[in-house]
């Protein structure tokens, strides 16, 4: 049995060299549809991957009352869209005085700026750092964690301390890899004490949120004082029973701060965290039936064009069937030559894909500057279409080949 299949396969070999240009063309076709499933599902795994990351610190009891109730709100050009106000520096204050619900904080931050250059005392960053202000309860609000030190305590922010808590990145660029703790750093000629690291947490989308730096809130708004700085609110509910009831709270205090009269919509948003996730997840199931759709589709084409040249083998081979059937050869020995042929050809064209198809997932993972991870279930899923591709279009030629009359095949020329 074993030397059987054998023979069939160095035949198929042989078949497929002495048809090399309709078989390649074959591949090809195969190969773009492999492709397209594999990099598609490549690239969707890597975002996803990263972002899941991104959020999985956060708590589902952390909500953020925020400018829009989406974080991809359009803000112009489209005179239909709504566009908010921006939350000011005041009302944020009178949300964190006001806001009483019972087991809740709330955090409030700001980014200062995304291209900052730090020194140190022999060394500086390029400019190209996150300043952020923020409050005592940020940090664990956003499930931001340390790797070492502390983060800012209530006397930190309410005596305006200049002290400060550093990502990862900023040891290796200021510091030279050593810890920099009660280390000095200067911003914009003002000099901060490190009291905390974060841990590492990677680049997404090209922000390195480990190159940045977390100042007290006040004592950033006396650093950096642009006009219209947009804050960020967020609360943590402790017990998962009072979400709605804190949310609630939130809505109407923020409306009252607002000024919204009772039939005025709301012109904030109120995003939960597990509504990103929620968010995240229909985009990637949209990719993903994309990806599933370009795949059934190929698999249908390239099914086709596969069965065609296999077709035109069984014919121009029919000579050759005869003899063999002449010399005893069984219709199921018949049947498996012509199958493996083609399944040899699927398989071709999918090893094809899948290198092309991770070729793109990694152009897109090194192009948004986030880790690239061997897609495998996109693998399997490309070689079970190759697989389906070999049935669905290697049957019909095999049984016909199968049924041809030895008598006849002999006098076909």
């Amino acid at each position: 049995m074993i030397g059987l299949l054998r023979q069939n396969i160095n035949i198929a070999q042989q078949s497929i060299k002495g048809q090399l240009l309709r078989t390649i063309l074959t591949i090809i076709i195969i190969a773009i549809g492999i492709t397209a499933l594999v990099g598609i599902l490549s690239a969707v795994n890597a975002l996803s991957s990263t972002l899941n990351n991104g959020f999985s610190g956060i708590g589902t009891n952390t909500f953020y009352v925020q400018q829009y109730s989406r974080s991809f709100q359009s803000r112009g050009g489209n005179k239909r869209t709504k566009v908010n106000p921006i939350i000011n520096y005041r009302q944020v204050r009178e949300f964190k005085d006001k806001y009483k619900t019972a087991l809740t904080q709330v955090g409030i931050s700001f980014q200062a700026t995304s291209s900052a250059e730090v020194k140190s005392e022999d060394r500086k960053t390029k400019p190209e750092v996150i300043v952020a202000g923020v409050n005592e309860y940020y940090a664990e609000n956003a499930g931001i964690k340390l790797g070492e030190g502390r983060m800012f305590s209530s006397l930190d922010i309410s005596n305006n301390s200049k002290v400060c808590v550093v990502g990862s990145d900023m040891q290796e660029d200021l510091f030279q890899g050593f810890n920099p703790l009660g280390k000095t750093l200067s911003i914009r000629g003002n000099k901060f004490t490190v009291i905390g690291i974060l841990e590492e947490k990677g680049s997404t989308f090209g922000n390195n949120v480990d190159l940045r730096i977390l100042i007290p809130i006040e004592t950033a708004r006396g650093i950096y004082t642009a006009p219209n700085i947009n804050y960020d609110l967020s609360v943590k509910v402790f017990e998962q029973n009072f979400i709605e009831k804190a949310k609630d709270d939130a809505i109407i205090l923020m409306r009252n701060i607002r000024g919204l009269n009772p039939i005025e919509e709301d012109n904030f948003g109120i995003v939960q965290s597990d509504q990103l996730m929620g968010n995240l997840n229909d985009i990637t199931s949209s990719l993903n039936i994309a990806a599933i759709i370009i795949s059934l589709i190929t698999i249908f084409g390239s099914s086709i064009a596969l069965m065609n040249i296999m077709l035109v083998s069984v014919t121009e081979r029919t000579r050759e069937i005869g003899v063999r059937k002449a010399l005893g050869a069984k219709r199921s020995t018949i049947s498996w030559q012509f199958f493996i042929e083609t399944f040899l050809i699927s398989q071709y064209g999918s090893i094809v894909g899948i290198l092309l198809g991770m070729l793109i997932g990694y152009a897109v993972s090194a192009g948004f500057e986030i880790p690239f991870e061997i897609p495998w279930n996109a693998i399997i899923a490309a070689t079970i279409v190759s697989v389906l591709i070999a049935f669905a279009s290697g049957v019909i030629p095999a049984v016909k080949a199968a049924k041809l009359d030895p008598i006849e095949a002999l006098r076909y020329e």
